[in-house]
């Protein structure tokens, strides 16, 4: 499972919005092989969804992942932090072993 704070249900909808997206439109995380740690998540906005894609729902907006990636991702919880030292989406990943300083890039 894949748990999204009311944060980060906030921010997807303010970031559809900014980009005009459909109103069917949901978010895909994804990881990809790549960064300082070995891997790095990535986020799109589609409206797409694959017959083995795995399908989480909170406060209305959707979050798609493939079956691949939800094996780095099982119990992730995604939440977005802004504040005076920046801000971004935040993957508390209970798999992650290591990951960057930024926090995009992680190891198992």
């Amino acid at each position: 499972m894949i748990q999204i704070t009311e944060k980060a249900i906030k921010q997807v909808r303010r970031l559809k919005e900014d980009e005009e997206q459909p109103e069917d439109a949901f978010l895909r995380v994804y990881v990809k092989k790549g960064g300082c740690s070995g891997m790095s998540y990535k986020m799109d906005f589609t409206t797409e969804a694959k017959d083995d894609d795995k399908v989480f729902e909170a406060g209305g907006e959707k979050l798609v992942v493939d079956t691949t990636s939800y094996l780095h991702l099982i119990g992730m919880t995604l939440d977005f932090e802004g504040g005076l030292n920046g801000q971004g989406f935040i993957f508390n990943n209970p798999n992650a072993k290591k990951s960057c300083a930024c926090g995009i890039s992680f190891g198992v």
